[in-house]
């Protein structure tokens, strides 16, 4: 009647190890540490730099714990671990002159930070500590409006643009006008609007098409389909956040929080950074991109001692590679409307770029007398340029073009990504910002700390005091459900915030809620006059039906919170909804497996350490 199958208890047996696995990163610690980032986009961050810094620590006789590369593509970074923090300082002053010949124009940027002490077998089973908020870690939040109408203008005038320049190149006369969010199109006689609105369905998929007409003059109405539209605002928002992302490595955070709130607002959360006007400064400044011709009067390989054309400039492309560029800018991204990677007519990796009208008439003009001439894209950011590519023109350039010679589909996207989020798609505004220091959130950790564990305490005396031995059951069941819900925490890499602690410490009143109503149920069998395995049985059984119920409608409620909350309010979402699952698990499965276990097998039962069950006098 009261027995589990072998493998009930091999399930319990190895989801508690796993819990306990996955739990354990949290209590390892951490250590003094620098993190190495690329300082520019052209420069890529490899093994053959953590070899560089091992060499540089090593001359200057300074020890690491470990060199190693983390991460991949953009967001590769070096880390290196240190005993103590004058021994970081030391090094952080080693690499930033070994690796900076110009210290005003860093080729890379060496940050503070705090590592894991999580062994290595356990970081390859993605058993790693949860991260920390804001408020349990310090740093800076930032508030961000995206200016979404703007993001529609800049498309609308794209597209109006474009329509201009198609039906020109098609010999079709008309006025192309903008009226709000839609664009106007006037013919002279419906011939001619009917082949310009081929011309535009064909070239245009995205625009819905009206036929009016205002006394002798015939027009085409076109508007952005819904889905267009959305798509629009969307890719607005998350180009923007794209961009902050790159942006932010520059800061060297490794835990940023860059996430969508509402459909125009952008949360930036920097943990760890108490410097808010400099990650203001970094986040909120503008890139813009150019497009150049290379200066070809100067021979290969003699840039750097040849003299420079008045007209022209001397830049650096790749890995120090000199190229000179003229002066005259081609075109700048303001004309780039899309760029994603893409292959060639021969399957190599490229990058397909989309202009707007007046950027596809710009580009064949420039380009229409200097087929097999060089071109090359440049990326300004703090007054500084980087040259992104030098590519040959292989044809008359319109508005879509391919840059090819990207040697890898990973060099395509990333550089597909840079020419998206080289600038701010839409213009943004801080609208909120604060800052919390590290000692405030030392001091958070610690009375989150407190609080959950004298709440954990509490609940024990309280239930082995009233319930005995079935109350020691489901406190073992409670530390059960507390280990899987730090375990699944740890798994998803959820960040943790003083909302989140509260919710645990929530999780474990509510968790042993359910054990409550298991234990009175089988007091209520026994007062019925049941035997103790009868009351065992039919107590878990009668429970159940109580525990889910309530638990699915907790649960409603937190995935609300969840789906339509933010920031604080998404946290205590997110770890009491998760509370609620392993809740359901740990008091009903695990606490019936140990009665079982302890019970199940004992033929003559004659009592129960519950308590005592009061019974009605008669």
């Amino acid at each position: 009647m009261n027995r589990y199958p072998v493998w009930k208890y091999i399930l319990i047996v190895v989801v508690v190890l796993l819990g306990a696995l996955y739990t354990a990163p949290n209590y390892f610690g951490q250590t003094p540490a620098l993190q190495v980032t690329s300082g520019k986009s052209t420069v890529k961050v490899t093994s053959a730099l953590a070899t560089q810094v091992e060499e540089l620590l090593k001359k200057d006789n300074i020890k690491t714990d470990g060199v190693a590369v983390d991460g991949s593509g953009l967001h590769a970074s070096v880390r290196a671990r240190f005993a103590d923090t004058d021994t970081q300082f030391k090094a952080r002053l080693a690499l930033e002159k070994g690796l900076n010949s110009d210290p005003n124009d860093p080729t890379y940027i060496v940050t503070v930070n705090l590592v894991s002490n999580t062994p290595q077998w356990m970081q390859s089973l993605h058993a790693l500590p949860m991260y920390l908020g804001l408020d349990l870690r310090g740093g800076v939040h930032f508030l961000m409006q995206v200016d979404t109408k703007a993001a529609l203008t800049k498309r609308i005038q794209g597209m109006q643009a474009a329509i201009k320049s198609q039906l020109r190149d098609k010999n079709v006369r008309a006025v192309v006008d903008r009226s709000g969010d839609t664009i106007v199109v006037k013919f002279r006689d419906d011939a001619t609007r009917q082949q310009g609105k081929k011309i535009i369905l064909d070239q245009q998929p995205d625009l819905n098409l009206a036929e009016t007409a205002e006394g002798d003059e015939l027009r085409l109405v076109a508007s952005l389909k819904p889905a267009a539209l959305k798509a629009t605002l969307d890719n607005g928002v998350q180009q923007n956040i794209a961009t902050l992302g790159k942006r932010v490595n520059e800061l060297g955070v490794t835990e940023p929080i860059i996430q969508q709130q509402g459909p125009d607002r952008i949360v930036v959360q920097l943990p760890g950074v108490q410097d808010a006007a400099r990650a203001k400064d970094i986040i909120g400044r503008t890139a813009t991109l150019e497009i150049r011709m290379v200066d070809e009067s100067v021979t290969p390989g003699t840039e750097l001692s040849a003299s420079i054309p008045y007209n022209s400039e001397l830049f650096t492309a790749g890995k120090g590679t000199p190229v000179v560029l003229y002066k005259d800018v081609v075109l700048t991204g303001d004309y780039i409307s899309s760029a994603t990677a893409s292959f060639d007519q021969n399957q190599q990796p490229a990058v397909s770029i989309d202009l707007n009208g007046d950027g596809g008439r710009k580009m064949r003009e420039a380009t229409r007398d200097r087929v097999g001439k060089k071109m090359a894209i440049v990326l300004w950011e703090k007054k500084k340029a980087e040259v992104l590519s030098v590519a040959t023109i292989q044809e008359e350039l319109g508005s879509r073009f391919n840059i090819t010679g990207m040697g890898s589909m990973e060099n395509s996207a990333e550089l597909a990504l840079l020419l998206r989020a080289g600038a701010l798609y839409a213009p943004m505004e801080v609208i909120e910002q604060r800052t919390v220091g590290p000692a405030l959130g030392a001091e958070n950790i610690k009375k989150g700390f407190y609080s959950t564990m004298y709440g954990f305490a509490a609940i024990a005396v309280f239930m082995i005091i009233y319930y005995m031995m079935f109350g020691f059951f489901s406190v073992l069941a409670l530390a059960v459900n507390l280990l899987l819900l730090i375990a699944i925490l740890s798994l998803l890499q959820a960040t943790l915030t003083l909302p989140g602690i509260a919710a645990i410490a929530l999780a474990l009143g509510m968790a042993i809620d359910a054990n409550v109503l298991i234990n009175e149920r089988i007091r209520e069998e026994l007062r019925n006059g049941a035997n103790p395995q009868a009351a065992i049985s039919a107590g878990f059984e009668h429970a159940w039906h109580t525990i889910l119920d309530s638990n699915v409608t907790t649960l409603i409620v937190g995935i609300a919170l969840l789906v339509f909350g933010s920031g604080a309010v998404r946290g205590f979402a997110v770890v009491h909804s998760l509370g609620i699952l392993t809740s359901m698990f740990s008091a009903v499965f695990v606490s019936r497996g140990v009665v079982n276990l302890w019970y199940g097998r004992k033929k003559k039962l004659q009592s129960l350490s519950i308590g005592t069950v009061w019974k009605p006098a008669n």
